[in-house]
């Protein structure tokens, strides 16, 4: 018992020791220059600014419930260690962040802290706006105060021990956090660094994009992740050559950031619903520059080649699938998988078709696959659902034969796999 007593009390101080080494390492803050350009602007331009870089960040959807005052808090963000419950930020006094400086505001944005100096959690992605200006949040505070002020309170979080604790916030911010206002990169052009700031800083496009390890803290930058609390899998932003893979066009990108729709894609689950609130809102500048920025990121390694067991249960399991395609497919997407682009993409070299896990397929083909309506694609093109024509089995056959065709050459599904996805309520 005493040496089991001693291990443990070990194991602990060296995991504090690890955490003030951390802590003590860190680098000093880097709080950028003081505020120059927003200074400069007239009150109403400045909440215009804020109110392009509120879109830009897409802040009501995760501070505004379905049906509710926007702003006013209230969704529950799902999450391995409990649930998150986003707060009000509505400059009503009692409730919201009517009674907070742009001070307060700047820290909470860079530093992750409250007014009160509590530690915010991550969920709230202060990993990513450190990186703003102190011109940008100065913009975004004028805009918070400028919407309708609401009187609600905002629910506690329901997270399970020791997750709830300050002191292991603490300890996760010493190990996985620096902030610091992004620093231009004099070896790229104006355009890249503007677009490396947009998708690094208030796009927080890692959030989703970056898969995380068993604290909830990114991994590999945008190298792709899985929405644990949503039931998608956010795909690499890799468009650049390399690996295999053809590169994006330019104007194919920015067309698909700004309307959810491209030759090689459509957007849809909870990608369709950025493009459609926020991405599309952005001017063709910056959509551009994020293009640019995200055809330079080196492209991903490609998964091994699939090694496909040829025997006859595999063959009668294709076959069933490609039975399954020309019954409720082939009308779109064509014999040859080379649907109708814009408006029924392309299956042959699909991306959401190769990816690990294929919850994006089995979702789509069970929930069906939607586009954003956007200025840009007013009338968008639907997908049908097929959840309640094809079961399980049906499904697995139908998603595994797409992937195993035109090109496309990853693992098959299981019924078991597209079960657990149907579970999965239609509205997250």
């Amino acid at each position: 018992m005493k040496k089991t007593l001693y291990a443990v009390v070990g194991l602990l101080m060296t995991v504090v020791v690890l955490i003030l080494a951390a802590w003590l390492w860190t680098p000093a803050d880097d709080p950028g220059p003081p505020p120059a350009a927003t200074a400069a602007l007239t009150p109403a331009q400045r909440i215009a600014r804020g109110a392009y870089l509120a879109r830009a960040g897409d802040c009501m959807a995760c501070h505004t419930v379905r049906g509710g005052a926007q702003y006013a808090g209230g969704r529950v963000i799902r999450t391995a260690f409990g649930d998150i419950i986003t707060p009000n930020i509505t400059p009503d006094v009692a409730t919201g962040i009517g009674n907070w400086s742009a001070d307060d505001f700047w820290r909470a944005l860079h530093h992750g802290k409250g007014k009160d100096g509590r530690l915010l959690y991550p969920a709230f992605p202060y990993t990513s706006y450190t990186h703003l200006t102190r011109d940008d949040t100065d913009a975004l505070y004028a805009w918070m105060r400028s919407v309708p002020a609401v009187r609600q309170h905002s629910a506690p979080h329901s997270l399970r021990f020791p997750y709830n604790q300050q002191w292991a916030l603490a300890a996760w911010r010493a190990l996985y956090f620096r902030p610091g206002v992004y620093r231009v990169d004099m070896a790229q052009s104006v355009d890249w660094n503007r677009g490396a700031y947009l998708v690094n800083g208030v796009g927080h496009c890692s959030a989703c994009h970056s898969p995380r390890n068993g604290l909830g803290a990114e991994g590999a930058n945008l190298s792709g992740g899985m929405l644990e609390g949503l039931g998608w899998y956010a795909p690499e932003l890799t468009f650049g050559a390399g690996s295999g893979k053809p590169a994006w066009s330019q104007d194919d990108l920015a067309t698909f950031l700004k309307t959810g729709v491209a030759p090689q894609a459509t957007a849809s689950g909870p990608m369709a619903e950025v493009v459609r609130a926020s991405l599309q809102h952005l001017n063709d500048a910056d959509v551009n520059a994020m293009a640019q920025y995200l055809r330079s990121l080196p492209a991903a390694a490609p998964a091994l080649p699939y090694q496909r067991k040829v025997n006859s249960q595999t063959d009668a399991f294709l076959a069933a699938g490609a039975r399954l395609y020309r019954q409720h497919c082939v009308e779109c997407h064509g014999e040859n998988g080379g649907g109708q682009a814009p408006h029924y993409p392309p299956l042959a070299g699909n991306r959401a078709l190769g990816q690990a896990p294929a919850v994006n397929a089995i979702r789509i083909v069970l929930n069906g696959g939607f586009a954003p309506a956007t200025a840009g694609n007013p009338r968008p093109y639907g997908m049908p659902p097929f959840g309640h024509v094809l079961n399980d089995a049906e499904a697995a056959q139908l998603v595994s034969y797409l992937r195993s065709t035109w090109g496309n050459n990853v693992a098959p599904v299981t019924a078991n796999e597209v079960n657990r996805y149907r579970a999965v309520p239609l509205d997250q």
